[in-house]
């Protein structure tokens, strides 16, 4: 009987500490600037770095972001290429501002990863490169969920 109200008192003891520290975490987080929330995006390319900012210039998807995103171009560890890095300025949107934007396709965090894949493909490959569209697929309402599918499958990723 002892036991079972010591383990009972530790599991109560425990879920509490634990969404304590969540709750201060979130807050914590809230109260970040918005430079500082935002997280760094990388890519690592099979090119020099020099061959990167060719001309001085970022490839064009990347300099498409405008002021709106920090570009880090370095060398990869282990002479592996080039590291190619993105963050946004303003920061990420969260909540339900976030969801909104996702499900809508304006989460800049979408555009910063299609930005960073075609950047990519242009630097190793030449152009950018497209995925193929099923040649049985018709426009019809059955249909419509691959077209989605495929439109939106750029921007998504692990985070």
């Amino acid at each position: 009987m002892r036991a079972t109200k010591a383990v009972t008192t530790a599991v109560a003891v425990g879920v509490t500490g634990w969404a304590a520290r969540r709750l201060l975490t979130r807050r914590a987080a809230r109260n970040t600037p918005a430079a500082e929330s935002s997280r760094w995006r990388f890519v690592t390319v099979n090119v020099t770095p020099d061959r990167v900012r060719s001309d001085g210039q970022l490839p064009e998807p990347l300099r498409a972001l405008g002021p709106g995103a920090t570009v880090v171009v370095r060398p990869a560890p282990a002479d592996k290429g080039t590291e190619i890095g993105v963050r946004l300025v303003e920061g990420e949107p969260t909540g339900a501002k976030a969801a909104a934007e996702r499900f809508t396709g304006e989460d800049p965090r979408q555009a910063v990863r299609v930005a960073l894949r075609d950047a990519k493909q242009l630097l190793e490959t030449g152009e950018i490169l497209f995925p193929d569209r099923p040649g049985t697929t018709k426009p019809t309402l059955r249909g419509k969920p691959l077209e989605a599918a495929i439109a939106h499958a750029k921007g998504e990723g692990k985070s």
